[in-house]
């Protein structure tokens, strides 16, 4: 039973610690390249690198990413 709580518990430190470096952004410009442009410059001001996971295009460019450290 003791080691069933440690699996579970370093199981939930570990998905813990892994979604507290993720954190997702967005960026809306008039063109593909310029809101990843956005999207990379808040990925370098926070360390991390990104992973684009939606872009919608209209009006203007709506893109979302997710960073990652």
């Amino acid at each position: 039973m003791k080691m069933m709580k440690t699996l579970f518990a370093v199981a939930a430190l570990t998905l813990v610690s892994s979604a507290s470096f993720a954190q997702t952004v967005t960026a809306t410009a008039s063109t593909l390249d310029g809101a990843e442009a956005k999207i990379a410059v808040q990925a370098q001001q926070d360390g991390a690198s990104y992973h684009i996971t939606e872009a919608h295009d209209g009006n203007q460019v709506h893109m979302t990413a997710e960073l990652t450290k």
